[in-house]
């Protein structure tokens, strides 16, 4: 099978931007700075106005109380004399067609594409985050034209090989919400699905919202540890527990993924404690998914991720009674693979984002019945 791109061709650009009335271009349209000025922002949902014009955010677990004039932690969100608005409503800074499997999604929707989009900002800062340049950017770095969420689906259904999914990911959809809900209410209207990777970081109420969009969601599981996550990720790992705990009484489809760091959350006992867990509280079918680090951002003096440690994870985690174990970012390795938990048999064979159903039929093992969960 042809390893799929990871990005649109000049020629679906082209097209979906044609289908817009847009310019005839690769990129988004940059704006000057007296067009990024007059650009007005779209109100925020979930706040709470407070005396003085201070404003409380709902919107995840920091709930930050920002004053008049300022913005909240993650940088995109400003109190405007107590009214609080989204900065990156309907600007898009990436517009890709990706392969499902790169999320990564190995139970969605296989060999199917998503359309991806991402605007700046992130409620956390990743030393390691492999996409820095956009989740740690301000609104004020992101000149780029409005895409309402109709011009999203647009773009999406004007492609020659169609997505059978929008996918809000590469930053943090949590902190362009009201974005990412209208998004995917335009799209679900037009017979397309919605997926969604995140860090987890959300708060009870917009999560709730959120899993009544969307077909399924992708929850990158930083480390089993409190320290990692305020030292390596200024985060909090409770939130992001109490989030898959959530996600497991849904009745929405998710994934975990742990992007295994050499020294950092690679230790084998925290790994074994971590697919434990993940098989009590959130069940054995939830797809756990370990993937190589590569040095990048503030973490460029560490080595990337020896396979063997990988395997090894992977061996753990079956182990502790996860069914669905994966290794990425190592082709060949493989640990990419779908198995069937009854009788072992292949029913996915993947290499790279390239996957092909070789014993799958009716979302059931070809060998032996079993079903194999998934949407």
């Amino acid at each position: 099978m042809q390893v799929l791109s990871d990005h649109l061709s000049r020629r679906d650009f082209l097209k979906a931007a044609g289908a817009l009335a847009a310019s005839a271009a690769v990129c988004p349209h940059l704006l000057d700075a007296e067009q990024f000025a007059d650009r007005s922002p779209h109100e925020a949902r979930y706040y709470d106005v407070l005396d003085g014009n201070a404003v409380r955010c709902g919107l995840c677990p920091w709930g930050c109380v920002v004053p008049d004039g300022g913005r909240g932690r993650c940088g995109v969100r400003e109190n405007r004399g107590g009214r609080y608005f989204s900065l990156v409503y309907g600007f898009p800074v990436a517009l890709n067609n990706d392969p499902i499997e790169k999320k990564p999604f190995f139970h969605v929707y296989p060999q199917s594409r998503a359309f991806s989009i991402a605007t700046v900002g992130c409620n956390i800062h990743c030393k390691f985050c492999q996409n820095w340049d956009i989740s740690q950017a301000k609104p004020e770095d992101a000149r780029v034209e409005f895409r309402a969420p109709e011009d999203i689906v647009r773009m999406a259904l004007a492609l020659k090989e169609k997505p059978r999914t929008i996918a809000y990911t590469y930053s943090e959809p949590t902190i362009f919400f009201e974005y990412m809900a209208d998004c995917a209410k335009a799209a679900r209207s037009a017979g397309l699905g919605n997926v969604v990777v995140s860090n987890g970081f959300i708060a009870e109420a917009p999560l709730k919202e959120l899993c009544s969009l969307v077909t399924a969601i992708k929850i990158d599981f930083k480390a089993f540890n409190d320290r990692f996550y305020e030292e390596i990720c200024e985060g909090r790992l409770g939130p992001v527990k109490e989030t898959l705990k959530r996600l497991a009484g849904s009745g929405v489809w998710f994934e975990i993924v742990v992007l295994t760091i050499p020294t950092l959350n690679d230790n084998l006992d925290e790994i074994r404690r971590m697919a434990a867990w993940i098989s009590k509280e959130l069940g054995p079918n939830v797809p756990l998914h370990f993937t190589r680090f590569h040095p990048d951002y503030k973490l460029r003096n560490l080595p990337p991720t020896p396979v063997e440690t990988l395997t090894e994870a992977r061996e753990a985690a079956m182990a502790e009674g996860c069914n669905f174990v994966y290794t990425g970012n190592a082709p060949g390795e493989g640990g990419q693979n779908t198995f069937c938990p009854s009788c072992k048999a292949v029913v996915i064979d993947r290499y790279g984002f390239s996957s092909r159903a070789v014993g799958l039929r009716n979302g059931r093992c070809a060998r032996c019945g079993a079903p194999i969960p998934g949407v």
